[in-house]
């Protein structure tokens, strides 16, 4: 999704303060990381760098600072380890948000995405947003909202850890005192497996997900098209210049939003297309054939990445109705990341599982075939949703 650069606030580096500690012979993470790098205090509350692993060559390090994801290592076709997600590499920069913005693998809420005109009705009720993209709301408020907290650790083993949050009532005009968990765990089959969970006192909207952006060839210098994408979708929801949709969903036959064929992403990239060209690339919401009659299907692929390069396959599976993608539009920012590679544009793929983006205008307008999308959370409710990342090494792409 859209690079926040430009439309955030710092934080303040006055509020950070970082480990003095000596960093030359602290022990790394299979993916190069000095945990050192991320031992903090922001805002009274300590960061640090988690790293879980299984038996297979799987390795995830990720940081309570805003839920992220840093690193995921795992073994290429000639049993390489090979580090797929794109992110910084020490915790000052995740935490600059004036020159380092990013949503780097980060843990989103209260609500991903867009909601147009920073505006939502709940329980007949008007509540204003705070506006962070042209006037919309994008993520829950930017560089004030989840992705920029510090998470409680709330359980921890060598393969999973729970984080934690309290939002209160009005965080970012949004109603309600939320608690919600996200609980990330490496599995044996090197899957990594994520369950959003949240409860509120009050009627509200939430929509969860993971903002990991994906590049399995092994080197992120270089562009990402040639990798290789299959969505699981019939339709998609068209969006105008700022990334709202319209309101219309739309068949993907005939056009390039049609990856029901696993297809180099290089082979749909059409710039006359309107919506690749206003985007320029793809950030887009699809309506998962996985989801049907209510309820999604999170054992059958919604979505799939593939490096002939690496041999290395992606295979992603969620609960939700819609999956936003996108291509790394807003990257090629000249800023030194993870091992000081400058990342160029469309270097990676993004899959969030997602409540389709502006679902709250949408349902209250009764806008047809967005009812299956409905963001609203009672407090006799329990907002669950699970996204599920599969790694393995194939000859060839499948679904």
């Amino acid at each position: 999704m859209r690079n926040l650069k430009g439309l955030l606030f710092g934080m303040g580096m006055a509020s950070m303060l970082f480990s003095a500690c000596d960093t030359k012979h602290a022990q790394l993470t299979v993916s190069g990381l000095n945990p050192t790098a991320f031992d903090s205090i922001i805002n009274s509350k300590k960061t640090e760098l988690i790293a879980l692993s299984n038996q297979n060559g799987m390795e995830v390090c990720l940081t309570n600072y805003g839920g992220r994801v840093v690193s995921i290592v795992v073994p290429d076709k000639n049993n390489q380890p090979t580090d797929v997600v794109l992110g910084y590499d020490n915790l000052a920069q995740y935490a600059d948000t004036i020159n380092s913005p990013s949503d780097y693998g980060s843990t989103v809420g209260r609500y991903a995405n867009r909601i147009k005109d920073s505006k939502i009705n709940v329980s007949g009720k008007e509540y204003h947003l705070r506006a962070n993209d042209n006037g919309n709301s994008l993520h829950g408020g930017g560089n004030t909202g989840w992705m920029h907290q510090i998470y409680a650790i709330k359980a921890k083993t060598d393969s999973s850890v729970v984080f934690s949050l309290t939002a209160s009532d009005g965080e970012n005009g949004f109603p309600g005192t939320v608690k919600a968990t996200a609980t990330y765990t490496v599995k044996s089959d090197n899957t990594l497996d994520i369950v959003f969970e949240a409860i509120s006192d009050k009627e509200t909207v939430i929509n969860m997900t993971n903002h990991s952006y994906f590049n399995l060839n092994g080197d992120p210098s270089k562009e990402g098209f040639d990798q290789v994408m299959y969505i699981n979708a019939d339709k998609f929801t068209p969006s105008n210049k700022l990334y709202i949709p319209t309101g219309e969903i739309k068949n993907v036959a005939g056009t390039p939003m049609d990856f029901r064929k696993p297809t180099a992403i290089a082979d749909k990239y059409d710039t006359s297309f309107d919506q690749i060209k206003n985007a320029t690339g793809f950030d887009h919401n699809w309506c998962l054939n996985t989801y049907k009659n209510g309820k999604g299907d999170d054992k059958t692929v919604a979505a799939s990445l593939y490096s002939p390069k690496t041999g290395i396959l992606l295979e992603v599976f969620t609960n939700e109705p819609g999956l936003q993608v996108y291509t790394g539009n807003f990257q090629g920012t000249g800023i030194a990341c993870k091992h000081g590679i400058k990342y160029p544009k469309h270097v990676s793929v993004c899959f969030e599982s997602q409540k389709y983006p502006d679902s709250p205008t949408k349902i209250v307008a009764k806008t047809k075939g967005w009812e299956i999308s409905n963001p609203y959370l009672k407090p006799s409710e329990k907002y669950y949703s699970h996204l599920a990342y599969k790694f393995s090494v194939q000859e060839t792409s499948t679904k």
